[in-house]
């Protein structure tokens, strides 16, 4: 199945309700195949990036914790600013076992205006345990592929500037780097700092 119908049906599932919307649409034998497809896409891998400090690091470096990765950018003016703050708060509210577990992502989809100073003066707003992942192009565009992370550069304005359209999906990695779950944007703090804890333990 084309990735891009992967990601649709990932965001359908996660956005949506369930596999039983699938399954209505296409049928109890296609769903069901489709839904087996789906099951088989893997989401997260291996990647190589630069943090917040400047330094090279790889997913191997967060082994041990459980990752939750939001790629956004600096200049987002909503849903990234909206979701860190929600990330903050959900953490903020976890017990010190829990929150020891988890090593939250920020990565960037602007590799041109986002470097690591410019991430680490942004992250200072929200929780102390966030770190900024940048790179190169070349490196941010692998780090989208294996998560199946969405963006999209906009045109520029007169002034050079320009907006990215991208998802704001909250992907939670196991210990070992797994996929653990996908939580979608919008949740309240409370909401979210539930579902960490139920993963988490």
């Amino acid at each position: 199945m084309l990735v891009w119908v992967r990601v649709f049906l990932y965001a359908l599932i996660v956005v949506v309700g369930g596999a039983a919307l699938i399954v209505a649409a296409f049928g109890p034998e296609r769903g069901v195949r489709i839904l087996e497809d789906f099951a088989a896409t893997k989401v997260g891998g291996p990647f190589a990036m630069v943090d917040h400090d400047g330094r090279a690091v790889t997913d191997a470096d967060y082994r041990g914790r459980y990752m939750v990765v939001f790629f956004g950018f600096t200049n987002c003016p909503d849903v990234c600013p909206t979701e860190l703050q929600t990330v903050t708060a959900a953490l903020d509210s976890l017990p010190k076992p829990t929150l020891e577990k988890i090593q939250p992502l920020f990565v960037t989809v602007d590799d041109e205006r986002d470097t690591p100073a410019a991430m680490k003066a942004y992250l200072a707003n929200f929780h102390p345990r966030f770190i900024g992942l940048t790179g190169t192009a070349a490196q941010i565009e692998a780090i989208k592929k294996v998560y199946r992370a969405y963006a999209a550069k906009g045109e520029r304005n007169k002034d050079g500037e320009f907006m990215i359209e991208h998802a704001g999906f909250l992907y939670v990695m196991d210990p070992d780097g797994k996929f653990a779950e996908v939580l979608k944007p919008g949740l309240k703090p409370d909401e979210l700092a539930a579902k960490l804890r139920r993963t988490v333990g």
